[in-house]
């Protein structure tokens, strides 16, 4: 699945992104663990991969693969 990054906060490493449905998903810093990112800005798209309950538990740029 992939979305645009609506807000992420550098101190803590979360953040939220719109779902291409307008789908508002929060994000700790847990889903960028593996993805080798350091920062993501808004406006950026990006592919999520999300748990059993919805929850995104993977992040990473459009162009790159999910973390496994």
């Amino acid at each position: 699945m992939q979305g645009t990054v609506r807000g992420y906060d550098e101190a803590t490493r979360a953040g939220s992104v719109f779902l291409d449905d307008g789908t508002v998903l929060e994000f700790g810093a847990q889903a960028l663990h593996g993805s080798g990112l350091r920062l993501l800005r808004p406006g950026q798209r990006v592919r999520i991969g999300c748990d059993g309950e919805g929850a995104i538990s993977a992040i990473t740029l459009a162009t790159f693969p999910l973390p496994e």
